[in-house]
């Protein structure tokens, strides 16, 4: 019995000096190697698809003829909350709309201006705004694609609209969120 004990008050002693060594021991550094993101993972980006995938589903209801011998024009995507800012990020959509819009079959004419074509908020709807109408007359354009983010805890929600310039008319609408990532959050907070 009491060499069993003894043997026991060993092991119990090594088991503690063993836990003191390892405490006592530095720390091993943590490794802060960051990986570059590669050519293979853009290609596979996320947001590109789920960007590319609105405009899809935007447009499943509406044909490319639909917008007759005129073209479409793509406003820069805006904050909700001030309709007159836009970001990196709204405008880096837009491009992307325009592109998968082209790649639809619908003519999308590129505008380039000194101020963003952008829609203002008036007595609780959105409607075009007199500048929009102009330019849009100016180039004979039959629709513009609209859309606003609105930033939020977790995602960025955005609302696209398929517009008829004649009247205002809402063709089509659809709405998405984005995670908000890295690369959306810095998207959202870089310089204008």
């Amino acid at each position: 019995m009491m060499l069993r004990l003894t043997s026991l008050a060993a092991l119990a002693s090594v088991a503690a000096l063993a836990g003191c060594a390892s405490w006592m021991e530095p720390a091993q550094p943590v490794s802060t190697v960051r990986t570059e993101p590669t050519y293979q993972s853009a290609d596979a980006s996320i947001f590109l698809a789920n960007s590319q995938d609105a405009i899809n589903k935007l447009t499943a209801s509406v044909a490319p003829q639909s917008s007759g011998t005129g073209p479409v024009l793509v406003a820069t995507v805006v904050n909700v909350n001030n309709m007159g800012a836009s970001s990196p990020l709204g405008r880096t959509l837009s491009e992307i709309y325009a592109n998968q819009m082209a790649a639809r079959g619908f003519h999308v004419k590129e505008v380039k201006l000194r101020t963003d074509l952008y829609v203002r908020e008036g007595t609780g709807e959105l409607l075009l705004s007199r500048e929009m109408r102009d330019i849009a007359r100016s180039q004979n354009a039959s629709m513009v694609l609209v859309g606003t983010f609105s930033p939020a805890a977790n995602f960025t929600y955005v609302s696209l609209k398929l517009v008829r310039t004649e009247d205002s008319r809402i063709l089509s609408g659809y709405d998405y969120a984005l995670p908000n990532d890295r690369d959306v959050t810095r998207l959202l907070n870089a310089p204008r």
